[in-house]
């Protein structure tokens, strides 16, 4: 394992400790709404706090982006995106899917990830160029060749509504095309099942980095393609994300583009071919 990596395992476990320890009495933690419908918890800082003190003890010059503390240097050579608690609104009702998600981008490429979920004890790892694993396992996309087969994952709009008309279109039009849709609620750990090959493809609108730098890389360390809604590269800062194994994710596109409005539209270089 690449010794940054290691350093980000040992990070999202201590997280994860103190995750499963707040588990056990969800009813005392204090909780406050940062906007609407979009909650945070002492737990959430504790995670994060724990996370960032034991990188940056490793890595002083490295920069930070957390959903919690912002943002720290990230114009430094090695950023770290950090979520440390995916799915606060899962653990604050006692549903265990959440998980802490660390990524490492340096020079502007995502290099390593860690997708912790710590109620299952699961470890989603991955490094560029050296492929992706389930605890030390290696794990690859489906190899599902319809869509009409496939279950997708995805997330509902909750904080803003402006694209809601927009995504139950979508919604809709994958309920027919596919053999199922889910929704578990952690971002991160649908892209890991994608990566494991448990989901054959997953999209949203409009996530934050934090969110998805982890999951992304997963994805693509197992086989997989990531791409916004017209297969370019703006997800990572647009946070309109498509997630698949190859066959499946073109098909997904195809559902999809009926319901592109011009904001949700990209202008970059395909990175596939249609």
């Amino acid at each position: 394992m690449h010794p940054m990596l290691t350093n980000a395992v040992k990070a999202a476990r201590l997280a994860g400790t103190i995750i499963n320890r707040a588990s056990q009495d969800v009813g005392s933690i204090k909780v406050h709404s940062k906007n609407y419908n979009d909650f945070v918890s002492e737990v959430d800082h504790a995670a994060e706090r724990a996370i960032i003190e034991t990188l940056q003890a490793l890595y002083p010059d490295h920069g930070f982006i957390g959903e919690e503390s912002g943002h720290d240097r990230v114009d430094a050579e090695h950023v770290w995106i950090i979520d440390p608690l995916d799915g606060t609104t899962n653990f604050l009702h006692g549903f265990e899917q959440y998980s802490v998600s660390i990524a490492l981008m340096s020079r502007g490429q995502l290099e390593q990830a860690v997708v912790f979920d710590p109620s299952r004890n699961d470890l989603f790892t991955a490094t560029r160029g050296r492929g992706a694993f389930l605890n030390d396992k290696r794990i690859r996309v489906s190899n599902r060749a319809k869509l009409q087969s496939s279950m997708i994952g995805t997330g509902f709009p909750f904080r803003d509504f402006k694209h809601l008309d927009t995504y139950l279109g979508m919604f809709k039009d994958m309920i027919k095309n596919t053999a199922g849709l889910r929704r578990p609620g952690s971002a991160a750990l649908d892209l890991a099942y994608v990566a494991a090959g448990w989901f054959d493809g997953f999209w949203e609108i409009g996530l934050s980095k934090w969110d998805i730098a982890a999951g992304a890389l997963l994805v693509q360390e197992a086989g997989g393609i990531v791409g916004d809604f017209e297969g370019n590269e703006t997800w990572i800062d647009t946070g309109n994300i498509v997630a698949g194994n190859p066959k499946v994710f073109a098909q997904m596109l195809q559902v999809l583009a009926p319901h592109l409005t011009d904001e949700l539209k990209s202008k970059y270089q395909a990175v596939i071919s249609e």
